[in-house]
């Protein structure tokens, strides 16, 4: 009987205490929308740009380098985790305008995971654009906007600034 208690029912009381605790973590995974906004909100700053005409590459163009003014390619996009898909864009450490207020545009965005399609304001564009996701982490976002009729896309690459 000493055996039995030893051997058999003393480890099988102890594995069931101990086994019976365990809480299975099960990890959730980053969706689109969250690497876009973050939890609560994300910010976005344009860094650079190619073009591609009829195929052919222009090579990334740091937009610093691109001829566009500062005022407009230093300008926020901001992305809101809210039900309404908020959009605010706002000015950069250069405004184009002393007296123009921080937040210029307050719109909303929209991503379709199914094609990989985000539309949103881009500021050197100076309007609201439907643009295929070519890549999205946590840190950096490049779209691409094909326009058929003449053979041409544009890539824009954008790196989070700020997340909250």
């Amino acid at each position: 009987m000493r055996y039995f208690l030893r051997f058999l029912l003393i480890p099988s009381i102890v594995g069931w205490l101990l086994g019976g605790c365990s809480e299975k973590i099960e990890p959730k995974p980053t969706t689109y929308s969250q690497l876009l906004t973050g939890t609560e909100k994300k910010s976005w700053k344009m860094v650079s740009l190619q073009v591609f005409d009829s195929g052919t590459g222009s090579g990334v163009i740091p937009v610093n380098q691109s001829g566009i003014d500062p005022c407009i390619y230093d300008d926020l996009i901001t992305f809101y985790a809210n039900a309404e898909h908020k959009l605010e864009a706002s000015e950069g450490a250069t405004k184009c305008s002393s007296s123009a207020s921080d937040i210029y545009l307050t719109d909303s965005w929209d991503l379709v995971n199914a094609n990989a399609t985000l539309a949103f304001y881009i500021p050197v564009l100076d309007g609201k654009y439907l643009a295929t996701v070519k890549t999205l982490t946590a840190t950096v976002l490049t779209v691409e906007l094909y326009f058929g009729d003449i053979d041409a896309s544009y890539r824009f690459t954008f790196n989070s600034v700020t997340t909250k």
